[in-house]
C-alpha cells in the first residue's frame, strides 16, 4: 500500500512538472480573453482617473467662488475640501505615489505663497486644473511624475485650508 502512493505521487508530479499549471500552458481564445479583460479593466481604470480629477477641479472651482462670495468657508464647503481630499489622495494612489513626506504639511516657500486663504484657494483651483491637464495628457500605460506632485501639492493645500497650518 505505502508503495501505491509513493507511486501515485511520483506519477502525478511528472505529468504536472512538479509545478502548478502555468500561464503559458492555457489555450490560445483563454489568454486572448485574459488579454481583453485586462485592457478593458485598464481602460475603465484611466476613464475613472480622468472623471476624479474633473470633479476636483469641478470642487476646487466651487469652493473658490464660493470663499469669493462670502469671504469664509461653510460647512458645505468644509465637507468640499475633505470630499477634494479624499479623491486627491485616490487620485495620488492611482498614478503610484503615496504619502511620503506628508507629515511635513508646507514648506517656507509655500507657506509664503499661500499665506491668505483667498491665495490659497486660487492656487488650488489653479493645481486642479494642471493635474487634470496633466493626466488628460498622460496615458494609461503611464506614470506622470508630474501628476503625483501635483496631487501632492494640492493635498498639502487642502491641508492647509482646512486646517490653517
Amino acid at each position: 500500500m505505502l508503495f501505491g502512493i509513493t507511486a501515485f505521487s511520483q506519477s502525478d508530479a511528472s505529468t504536472s512538472g512538479g509545478r502548478p499549471r502555468q500561464k503559458e500552458d492555457l489555450p490560445k481564445n483563454i489568454k486572448e480573453t485574459m488579454a481583453k479583460q485586462r485592457i478593458e479593466r485598464e481602460k475603465k481604470e484611466f476613464k475613472e482617473l480622468l472623471e476624479k480629477s474633473e470633479e476636483a477641479v469641478k470642487l476646487s472651482e466651487e469652493l473658490e467662488k464660493s470663499f469669493t462670495d462670502s469671504n469664509q468657508l461653510t460647512s458645505e464647503d468644509r465637507k468640499k475640501l475633505e470630499r477634494l481630499e479624499k479623491l486627491l489622495k485616490k487620485i495620488r494612489s492611482d498614478l503610484g505615489g503615496d504619502d511620503d513626506g506628508e507629515k511635513e504639511i508646507f514648506d517656507k516657500d509655500e507657506t509664503q505663497e499661500s499665506s491668505t486663504m483667498s491665495n490659497a484657494l486660487k492656487t488650488l483651483q489653479t493645481n486642479a486644473a494642471q493635474l487634470f491637464s496633466e493626466i488628460k495628457k498622460s496615458t494609461r500605460y503611464s506614470v506622470s511624475v508630474i501628476a503625483i506632485q501635483t496631487s501632492n501639492a494640492l493635498l498639502k493645500l487642502v491641508k492647509f485650508i482646512r486646517f490653517g497650518k
